[in-house]
């Protein structure tokens, strides 16, 4: 499958409360390095003429103000928690600016709590400048947004089903603890892959740091960087130096580019 040119931006590495979380002194949430400042888990994906974002969290306004996104065709949404969907409404913007509807990516569980959650965006008799959205459901199968194909993973969060994707080269997958066989599958070649690392701490629904660097390992990828953490896992200075050559954690406003992404 042939990919176009890709640019994917860390909007937010911070798991649901981010860091520094409200009310915490601790050596992290007190950190003056930058790296240690974590909004909401989501990434901003772009080729030259599509730009798509992986999920809305609550910090999703600042997050797009952050990174200057003028233009945005398409969110595509992992899973319905909170911290992946609450952002959704400042979409508007978009709205305004574009004279379109937004194009939404989900499967049908995030789809119900999409149309739960922000029901008057999905009413027979709409106020007016509320969030304009076209739904599109998907499955398992990968699909198209513009022209960056990308590939479904399904990953479990304890028992919740959630989606990862493929854009090529790269892997992201966040809120998980446990990845099927047939869907490792679908990660093997990636030359890149983002995972969850909550904290070293074993935790019910996502993977820890070591369970994060053994399934790099198991599957043999050259290059990974963890997301979606918590300020138990400690400064990003001092984890860093402890994890094994290609790994490392990544932070708000990195950016990669993916040039001739072949898959």
């Amino acid at each position: 499958m042939s990919y176009p040119d890709l640019q994917i931006t860390f909007l937010g590495t911070g798991t649901s409360s981010g860091v520094p979380m409200i009310g915490c002194s601790c050596d992290v949430c007190s950190s003056p390095d930058k790296k240690d400042k974590r909004l909401r888990s989501s990434i901003l994906v772009q080729s030259k003429t599509t730009t798509l974002v992986v999920d809305t969290t609550p910090d999703f306004r600042y997050q797009m103000l952050r990174a200057g996104v003028k233009h945005l065709d398409a969110v595509v949404f992992t899973h319905p928690h909170k911290d992946h969907i609450a952002g959704l409404d400042d979409i508007r913007a978009y709205n305004f600016f574009s004279s379109n509807p937004m194009e939404i990516f989900a499967n049908a569980l995030t789809e119900e709590a999409l149309k739960r959650e922000f029901i008057y965006a999905f009413a027979e008799n709409k106020y007016p400048g509320i969030p304009e959205l076209k739904m599109n459901t998907i499955t398992t199968e990968p699909f198209k947004v513009g022209d960056i194909p990308i590939v479904p993973i399904v990953v479990y969060h304890l028992k919740m089903p959630v989606l990862g994707f493929r854009f090529g080269k790269f892997t992201y997958i966040t809120d998980a603890n446990r990845i099927d066989k047939n869907e490792l599958e679908k990660i093997t070649g990636s030359e890149v892959i983002v995972l969850n690392a909550l904290r070293k701490k074993h935790h019910i629904s996502h993977f820890s740091l070591d369970e994060a660097v053994t399934l790099v390992h198991q599957l043999n990828i050259s290059k990974a960087y963890f997301t979606h953490i918590s300020h138990q896992l400690g400064r990003h200075a001092d984890i860093n130096n402890e994890l094994p050559e290609g790994i490392e954690l990544a932070w708000d406003g990195l950016t990669l580019q993916f040039p001739n992404n072949i898959s």
